[in-house]
């Protein structure tokens, strides 16, 4: 179980083969690492999942493998459109299946261990990392705090307050299984690749940010930044998890957030004590080496307000009409559903 969406295995993968399963998309959702939140969002996970199947379709079609296979109506496989063509939201996306060894940790000295995991891995797994693209460096980026402009060709002394626009993406590598993300060099990213080409899987990620970019902007919408995930099976990497969703990237429609970042800023706002109680276990964590943050933690997220909820749920809904440029959900305009956002 991810924080966001069940996984179901009909057919595991075998050390030369691949399986098949399904993602089952809940109304959950999760800020700050944290996994489950106290609250749902209603229909978030229909709307996950059919913008998901729009864009690995989109990335079907300009030959970018994936392990998307379709989305469930009733006991079918079918195409995103054949679904909304039935007058279905989609809550599930079948998808083929890779290897996911353990990752052991060895404890604060010797880390985790990932020779351990290529080694039960072989050349059918789930690549270790999450390629990270950024098209803008916003004003809360943590590029900036890990970063001079300098590192990245800007002809900037420091950065600006302001957003920077960046002529040609940023990409960067993080860690996918490890309690706590971590930035990486190139070439520890490509020793935690394994046998997969950390080249490859950049020019993958450009592809993919490229091609979301592209549609974002025929919707109205500008493309921040996001990741994908990929797989490496038979020497190929295909891209993995879920795409160009309003959780895995950012956008912004009218200088407005139309992202999970709407509600991780509001519990910024509305919620500063977890928080910064959540920021302190993370650092606790780091300097004790010990991997499960949470339990160092003081405190718990409280609920959202009703009203709240209502307003994350027609950003999602409303959103999603518009980048899939169907009507898929009940719900206002992208418009004035950004606007009921800037009233928070």
């Amino acid at each position: 179980m991810t924080s966001v969406k069940e996984f179901r295995v009909a057919e595991p993968a075998t050390s030369d083969s691949l399986g098949r399963g399904a993602f089952e998309f809940t109304d959950d959702y999760s800020v700050f690492d944290w996994g489950k939140m106290p609250d749902e969002i209603p229909d978030k996970g229909a709307s996950l999942c059919a913008m998901g199947a729009y864009n690995f379709e989109l990335l079907e079609d300009a030959g970018v493998p994936t392990h998307y296979e379709g989305v469930a109506v009733g006991d079918e496989t079918v195409s995103l459109t054949a679904a909304l063509d039935a007058g279905v939201a989609p809550e599930t996306m079948a998808i083929s299946l890779t290897q996911v060894p353990e990752l052991p940790f060895s404890g604060p000295d010797a880390g985790y261990d990932y020779e351990a995991f290529h080694a039960a891995a072989g050349e059918n797994y789930l690549v270790p990392l999450e390629i990270v693209f950024r098209n803008q460096v916003g004003v809360g980026s943590s590029l900036r705090t890990r970063t001079d402009p300098a590192d990245h060709g800007l002809d900037y002394a420091e950065w600006p307050e302001s957003v920077v626009e960046l002529d040609e993406p940023i990409v960067e590598f993080s860690t996918k299984y490890e309690e706590q993300d971590r930035y990486l060099g190139r070439a520890e990213a490509d020793a935690i690749a394994g046998v997969a080409d950390v080249d490859a899987l950049e020019a993958t990620a450009r592809e993919v940010n490229a091609i979301i970019t592209e549609r974002a902007a025929d919707a109205g919408f500008v493309h921040q930044d996001g990741k994908i995930e990929c797989l490496y099976y038979d020497g190929e990497i295909r891209v993995a998890d879920v795409v160009g969703t309003f959780d895995e990237n950012r956008f912004s429609y009218d200088g407005q957030q139309v992202s999970k970042e709407v509600i991780r800023q509001y519990h910024k706002r509305t919620q500063p004590d977890w928080v910064a109680a959540v920021s302190e276990a993370k650092s606790q964590a780091d300097a004790e080496g010990v991997a499960d943050w949470k339990s160092l933690c003081a405190a718990s997220p409280d609920p959202l307000d009703e009203s709240v909820i209502r307003v994350a749920r027609d950003l999602y809904c409303a959103g999603t009409n518009a980048y899939v440029g169907e009507p898929v959900f009940d719900a206002p305009s992208i418009a004035e559903a950004v606007a009921a956002v800037g009233e928070l």
